[in-house]
């Protein structure tokens, strides 16, 4: 690692330390795109849905678990998801003496879209074949610097938050569609692109997840046969659509449960579920444990 990327990547562990002393926990800051994520020690497999996004490891390690496939990234490297992907996540590299340290930008690929316009359309290379929404690679300082002042912008006055933030997002996104990963942002946010098809039919299950799932109206809407759309589905997400409903409803139901005592039958029932024994047999499978003990365990 060269002595700018460490500069870099110290200073925004000062900031982050000076602003949020506490060891464990998720911190969404003042820049609504802008999260950490601190932990003191590693944690067991977690199942979450990422947004549209870029991850970055300032300090630890962790593991990502995808369809049947493990990666693992660290210090420097980061993870891009394109859309909203289901996964399994574990710290494994985490003390504290040296706390595990993450952030997390999130964006929309309408943001994508907008930068898209200013770069050379020969630059740009556009590949009709899907492949999966996760993007790991290595980062670099011309990447970094502009992470460093949008986490260093904490520091100043919310007018000057508002008004800069924007801008900085704007040069992260334009810095990666400059480099290695602007193929893989491109597909995905490229208008008629099979990838942005998928994305379109993600975004349906994700605003219409409780109501039941047509698929043949879903493939319509998006200008696709039913075989492609599950086949081009199941390679970005690692799911089916049938199966990524699913994750979302349950992912919805331990939100609800998390911050409000409610009765089991009735978060079945706003998810989606018509029968509260099924969604308790799923919930098991999914967290480990019924709705009713979890929901004991998260106000334990």
């Amino acid at each position: 690692m060269n002595e700018a990327m460490e500069k870099c990547r110290l200073d925004i562990i000062d900031v982050i330390e000076r602003l949020y002393p506490k060891s464990d926990e998720m911190v969404q800051s003042k820049i609504s795109a802008l999260s950490f994520f601190l932990a003191s020690s590693p944690n067991e497999f977690k199942s979450i849905v990422y947004e549209p996004s870029l991850c970055i490891i300032l300090q630890g390690s962790k593991a990502v678990g995808f369809g049947h496939q493990m990666y693992h990234y660290r210090e420097n490297e980061y993870l891009l998801a394109s859309t909203h992907i289901p996964a399994d996540v574990k710290i494994i590299e985490a003390s504290t003496q040296k706390p595990y340290r993450g952030l997390t930008l999130t964006f929309s690929l309408e943001a994508i879209y907008e930068v898209l316009k200013n770069v050379d359309a020969n630059k740009l290379k556009v590949q009709q074949k899907s492949e999966k929404g996760l993007f790991f690679d290595t980062l670099h300082v011309k990447l970094y610097e502009p992470i460093l002042r949008l986490v260093k912008l904490l520091e100043r006055s919310n007018e000057e938050i508002a008004f800069l933030s924007p801008l900085i997002m704007k040069e992260i996104l334009y810095t990666l569609i400059n480099e290695k990963s602007g193929y893989f942002l491109t597909k995905f946010a490229m208008e008629g692109t099979t990838s942005n098809k998928i994305v379109k039919a993600i975004s349906e299950i994700k605003h219409n997840f409780s109501e039941k799932l047509n698929m043949a109206e879903l493939a319509r809407r998006i200008d696709m046969s039913e075989s492609h759309l599950y086949q081009n589905f199941k390679t970005i997400t690692s799911l089916s659509p049938l199966q990524f409903q699913k994750k979302l409803r349950l992912e919805e139901a331990k939100k609800m449960l998390s911050v409000r005592n409610i009765d089991i039958s009735e978060v079945a029932f706003l998810v989606g579920y018509e029968s509260p024994s099924q969604f308790s047999r799923e919930y098991s499978r999914m967290f480990g444990m019924p709705p009713k003990e979890h929901l004991k365990h998260l106000h334990a």
